[in-house]
């Protein structure tokens, strides 16, 4: 027996290990791609999901409260009698609308669903939402007196200051899913450039959603 026959191969691997050893490629690149396809469509927000459903509960809250004169937000919104009383001005409507809108429902459909998508126009929506909450105080507080009408309430303030606490989180939010997309992304093209030429003819052309 020779010298090499009694050391064996140093490089054996058991049959039942081969697949372990030599995992394949080119599925690894899809699983690889799946993540990425999927940090393109979700949104993780962590604990920043506790705190968006709070500041959703407070922009409800806030429509409880006077917002133009003895006028709450939901009166305002529908346009009751005692809102009719207070003058309200184009702003203050155009407020309520965005908050209603994009402040509770658009927020609590992006944290149930995690889509991206979602939490894109929540945020974009709530930050416009901040300019016409300024213009709503604004219009308020420069009423003509022979219009009738008093000046912003409680919940008119309260209602600007959630919007603005949303709008800064669901931008950290979108800007986390961006930097969890361009990881998974690299990681995919590293794996690629790792593939041996053999492998290249397996690998189906990438998707537009996957450039």
């Amino acid at each position: 027996m020779s010298e090499s026959d009694e050391r064996g191969t140093p490089d054996e691997v058991p049959a039942g290990d081969e697949s372990a050893a030599h995992p394949d490629p080119v599925r690894h690149r899809q699983e690889l791609a799946a993540a990425e396809k999927k940090a393109a469509k979700e949104i993780d927000p962590g604990m920043r999901a506790v705190v968006v459903a709070a500041v959703v509960m407070v922009v409800t809250i806030s429509f409880a409260l006077p917002h133009n004169g003895e006028a709450n937000g939901w009166q305002v919104l529908t346009g009751s009698a005692s809102a009719q009383a207070e003058t309200i001005t184009l702003p203050s409507r155009i407020f309520l609308v965005l908050a209603a809108v994009f402040g509770i429902v658009l927020s609590m459909l992006a944290l149930v669903t995690r889509r991206w998508v979602l939490a894109w126009v929540a945020s974009a929506g709530c930050t416009l939402a901040i300019v016409f909450g300024v213009l709503a105080v604004w219009s308020r507080q420069t009423l003509d007196p022979a219009a009738g009408g008093a000046g912003p309430g409680a919940g008119l303030f309260l209602g600007w200051a959630a919007m603005t606490v949303l709008a800064y989180h669901w931008l950290n939010v979108i800007w986390a899913r961006s930097s969890q997309m361009l990881e998974a992304e690299a990681a995919r093209r590293a794996a690629e450039s790792e593939l041996p030429e053999q492998f290249l003819h397996r690998l189906p052309p990438p998707r537009e959603d996957e450039k």
